[in-house]
C-alpha cells in the first residue's frame, strides 16, 4: 500500500457549487494555476455537461494543466454525461472521468426509484463505457476511471461492497467512498473503509478515496480516520468550500498528516508554503471570506494574545504551536517598509512574499503602496498582500474608471455621493445620487452611470492590519437578473474600497454582457 495519499481537490466543481461562489472559465484558470503549484495530483475541474462554460472550462484546464496535474470531469452514470466529459477531457494529458450513481435504500427508493439489480447494472455498464471510450485513444493502456457510489455512507454495507466490487471488475481504478450528506462519524467512517477492505475480494485492484461532507463538523476527521483505514485518495477543497456546510479542508488535511506523521505514517504532494496563498485567491474569486479562527489560513490561526501563551512561547516556541506559521505560508504583520521606501525595496518584499509579478502588475502594486504610504506610517506584510491581491486581481476588463468621488453625511444631513467616472473609450461622466448612507450613495451613483441595476446581496468590511490608519477591505457581491458578481477594494478609507469593490463588480457585469451579446452575434 503506497505511502503518499493521492489529494483530489474539487473546488472547482463541488466548491464552486456553494451559493454565490461560481466563476466564470478565466477565475476557474486562475484557481486550476495555484492548485498545480500547490502541488494537488488531480484537479476536478468541472461537470462538463452541467453547462457550455462548464464544459470550456474543462477543457481549458485539462490542455493547459494536463501535463502538471491530473484533470477530471464528474459524469452521472448516463452516456451523454460521460461523452460530454470525454469531450472536454480527450484532447489533453493525464485525464480522469468520475462517474457516479446513488446506492443508498433513501436514494434508490425516492430518488432514482431504481432496485439494487438495476443499480448494479448500470454503473457496470457505465464504467465499461466510460473505459471504451478513453481507451479508444491509442496512448491510454488503462484507462483512468473514478467511480462513487453516492451516498455510500448510508448503504448498506453488503450492497456497497457488491457495487465497489462490481465496479472494480468492469475497470474503475478508483473506488470513492462518499459521505455525501455528512451523517458519518470517525468510527463509523473507519468501519465502512475497514468493512471494504475485508470484504471486497479485489479491492486492492484500485485505490480507496474518501469524499466527506461537513455538516456535522466533522469531514475532515472523517477523512483522516479514512486514511487510518487504508484510503489512500482524500476528496478536499480549499477553505472546505462545498455544498451547504462544505467539504473536508484540503489545508486541514495537508496539515494534520505533516503535523502527525508520526502517528499516520503517510506524506503528501502538497507544497505546504502555499497555502495561505491559494486560500485567499480562492477567498478573493468567490468572494467567500475566511472566518479569522479557521484552522491553518485563519487571521488567527497564529496569534497568541493570553500572557501565559506569550511568555511560553517566547521561552520555547513548541509550548504553543506545532506548526511554523512559514510552513503554511502564512503572513504576519510584521513591519517592513515606511513611506521613504524605494521601487527596490518594495520588489524585493513582494518577491519574499511569494509574488511572481509582470511589469505591470509590479507597476500597479506599487503605485497602490506609494499611495497608501502617504497615508499610513507604518506599512505591514499584510497590507502588501492586500494590495497585490486586489491589484493582480483576474483580468477585468474595466469599462468604467473612477477619477474621483465625493460623499457627504452626518447627522441631520441627506447622505449624497458625487462621481466622477472616466468610461473605458475616453469620456467622463459626472453624476451624484443620495441615499441612505454615503456608501449607499455612491453605489446607486454608479449604477447610474453604468445603466445597470444591482442587488447589494452581501458586503463585508474588515481591518487588514492594526491602527487607526489600518488598511481597510471590503468585499461584496451583487446579483444581476440571477447572477452574482463579486468585488475587492482596499483603502485606509472604507468607502474608497466600497466604490473600488462595487465597481469592480459592475464591471465584471458589464464584461459578461458584452461577451454573451458578441456570442449571441455568432450564433453561439
Amino acid at each position: 500500500m503506497s505511502d503518499v495519499i493521492t489529494f483530489f481537490d474539487t473546488t472547482l466543481r463541488d466548491g464552486e457549487q456553494s451559493p454565490g461562489c461560481s466563476m466564470d472559465t478565466a477565475e476557474k484558470l486562475e484557481v486550476a494555476k495555484a492548485l498545480v503549484d500547490l502541488g494537488v495530483d488531480v484537479i476536478e475541474a468541472g461537470f462538463p455537461i452541467a453547462s457550455p462554460g462548464d464544459f470550456e472550462a474543462v477543457q481549458k484546464i485539462a490542455q493547459k494543466f494536463g501535463d502538471q496535474s491530473t484533470i477530471c470531469g464528474l459524469a452521472r452514470c448516463r452516456k451523454e454525461d460521460i461523452d460530454s466529459a470525454w469531450g472536454a477531457l480527450q484532447d489533453a494529458q493525464n485525464v480522469r472521468i468520475h462517474v457516479f450513481l446513488a446506492t443508498s435504500a433513501i436514494h434508490r427508493d425516492f430518488k432514482l426509484k431504481m432496485a439494487k439489480e438495476e443499480i448494479v447494472r448500470r454503473a457496470v455498464d457505465m464504467v465499461k463505457y466510460t473505459c471504451d471510450q478513453m481507451a479508444s485513444r491509442s496512448d491510454i493502456v488503462t484507462p483512468n476511471v473514478e467511480f462513487s457510489p453516492e451516498d455510500a455512507a448510508r448503504t448498506e454495507l453488503d450492497f456497497l461492497c457488491e457495487v465497489v466490487e462490481k465496479t472494480i471488475a468492469a475497470g474503475a481504478t478508483t473506488v470513492n467512498i462518499p459521505d455525501t450528506v455528512g451523517y458519518a462519524t470517525p468510527n463509523h467512517f473507519f468501519k465502512v473503509i475497514s468493512y471494504l477492505k475485508e470484504n471486497v475480494s479485489n479491492i486492492d485492484q484500485a485505490v480507496i478515496s474518501t469524499h466527506c461532507h461537513n455538516d456535522l463538523g466533522l469531514a475532515v476527521a472523517n477523512s483522516l480516520a479514512g486514511i487510518e483505514a487504508g484510503a489512500r485518495q482524500v476528496e478536499c477543497t480549499i477553505n472546505g468550500l462545498g455544498e451547504r456546510a462544505g467539504n473536508a479542508a484540503l489545508e486541514e488535511l495537508a496539515m494534520a498528516i505533516r503535523t502527525r506523521g508520526d502517528y499516520y505514517g503517510v506524506t503528501t504532494n502538497i507544497n505546504t508554503q502555499k497555502l495561505c496563498s491559494t486560500s485567499r485567491l480562492v477567498s478573493k474569486i468567490t468572494g467567500m471570506a475566511v472566518q479569522r479562527n479557521k484552522a491553518i489560513v485563519g487571521q488567527n490561526a497564529f496569534a497568541h494574545e493570553a500572557g501565559i501563551h506569550q511568555h511560553g512561547m517566547l521561552q520555547e516556541r513548541t509550548t504553543y504551536e506545532i506548526m511554523r506559521p512559514q510552513d503554511v505560508g502564512y503572513v504576519g504583520t510584521n513591519l517592513v517598509l515606511g513611506k521613504h521606501s524605494g521601487r527596490h525595496a518594495f520588489r524585493d518584499r513582494v518577491e519574499s512574499l511569494g509574488y511572481d509579478l509582470s511589469e505591470e502588475s509590479f507597476q500597479k502594486a506599487f503605485e497602490a503602496f506609494i499611495a497608501l504610504a502617504d497615508k499610513k506610517k507604518e506599512i505591514f506584510d499584510v497590507d502588501i498582500v492586500a494590495l497585490v491581491d486586489n491589484q493582480t486581481s483576474s483580468e477585468i476588463e474595466e469599462h468604467w474608471k473612477i477619477k474621483n468621488f465625493h460623499t457627504l453625511s452626518g447627522t441631520e444631513t441627506i447622505p449624497t455621493a458625487t462621481l466622477e467616472l472616466e468610461h473605458k473609450e475616453g469620456n467622463i461622466v459626472q453624476d451624484a445620487a443620495t441615499g441612505d448612507g454615503p456608501v449607499d450613495a455612491a453605489f446607486k451613483c454608479m449604477e447610474r452611470v453604468a445603466g445597470i441595476s444591482a442587488k447589494l446581496t452581501d458586503y463585508n468590511v474588515r481591518s487588514v492590519s492594526s491602527g487607526k490608519d489600518a488598511l481597510g477591505e471590503v468585499s461584496l457581491s451583487i446579483d444581476i437578473d440571477g447572477v452574482i458578481f463579486h468585488g475587492k477594494g482596499v483603502s485606509t478609507d472604507v468607502i474608497e474600497a466600497s466604490v473600488q469593490a462595487y465597481l469592480q463588480a459592475l464591471n465584471k457585469a458589464l464584461s459578461q454582457d458584452r461577451g454573451r451579446r458578441r456570442n449571441e452575434k455568432k450564433g453561439v
